[in-house]
């Protein structure tokens, strides 16, 4: 990353910290999942409260079944999502690497005979 970009990513708030993470959706992606299936007994109760402002039947139980089919279990599979492909990725960078570096000690054998 340029100079100018790291100074204009933590200008705008961005922690340090987060900033090899700025280019990775799914990092994102799994942070707003997981937040979301977090709050959702939270979510749950403000819904119970006040149903009567946006629907004609109060779903909100206290077991929290229709936030969870609902919202939760998309947010739930996302992440499983999120993680499979990342582990995918991973396998594959692994491969990549690992000929890599096949490829590398055959180049210095080769060299060491000659």
């Amino acid at each position: 990353m340029k100079p100018i970009q790291q100074v204009a990513t933590r200008s705008l708030g961005q922690a340090p910290g987060l900033s090899i993470y700025r280019h990775s959706n799914w990092f994102h992606g799994f942070l707003f999942a997981d937040s979301g299936v977090y709050l959702a007994e939270k979510i749950n109760i403000y819904l119970a409260e006040h149903w009567k402002v946006f629907a004609s039947r109060n779903y909100f139980d206290r077991a929290g079944v229709f936030i969870s089919v609902v919202w939760s279990g998309p947010l739930v599979f996302i992440s499983i999502v999120t993680v499979v492909s990342s582990l995918i990725t991973l396998c594959q960078l692994m491969v990549k690497w690992k000929r890599a570096e096949l490829r590398h000690r055959v180049r210095l054998a080769h060299d060491k005979e000659e």
